[in-house]
């Protein structure tokens, strides 16, 4: 898959989002859509690729995630977002540095857990409960770390898909249509144009 060769104009945000199920109501929104893939690798690539001929005004990520929440549902502006995947207790432990830190992004919305693992149950989704997170997506802290990298604004919208236990991969598909017209609707009422 190859980045979206609509790129914004100056003044424009970028809505950033991993697949084109996820984007469909957000195209009528006319703002340039960038689709960069599932996970961490393909979304820093191909946005990393994206505003090295781009400058937006803001990175909006926009995308599904998993409740690590019972009974959590809706849209959420993410508060801060984790890399889950990384080792980072032991890198630190080896060479006195830390590479993952937590990115703050709005205090006032839930913490955010990204990685590279579609979760669906135990035992990761109770490893990332007791680190406090309450979603979990494969791409958020990729685009805010790239984003960050280019001294752009970012914020990260996730809507919930599933519970991110069993049965999560088939909720998350029977959703997604849905998912879509939530994350138009609140950035129409949030980024109006």
């Amino acid at each position: 898959m190859s980045p979206s060769p609509d790129l914004p104009r100056a003044g424009e945000p970028l809505l950033v989002v991993a697949l084109e199920e996820e984007a469909r109501s957000l195209r009528e929104l006319g703002w340039p859509v960038l689709l960069t893939g599932v996970g961490k690798l393909r979304a820093a690539t191909r946005l990393a690729r994206a505003l090295a001929t781009a400058r937006p005004s803001h990175i909006l990520n926009l995308g599904t995630a998993g409740s690590l929440v019972e009974d959590l549902s809706g849209v959420f502006p993410i508060g801060s977002v984790l890399q889950h995947d990384f080792d980072d207790e032991s890198i630190a432990a080896l060479t006195g540095h830390s590479f993952s830190p937590l990115l703050p992004l709005d205090p006032e919305g839930p913490l955010l857990a990204s990685g590279d693992r579609f979760v669906a149950g135990d035992p990761l989704r109770a490893e990332l409960v007791a680190r406090g997170a309450r979603l979990v997506d494969m791409e958020g802290y990729a685009v805010a770390t790239v984003a960050r990298a280019f001294d752009l604004p970012v914020t990260l919208v996730k809507v919930v898909s599933d519970s991110a236990e069993a049965g999560a991969a088939r909720d998350w598909q029977d959703t997604l249509h849905l998912c879509s017209q939530a994350l138009a609707a609140w950035t129409r009422e949030n980024f109006p144009s």
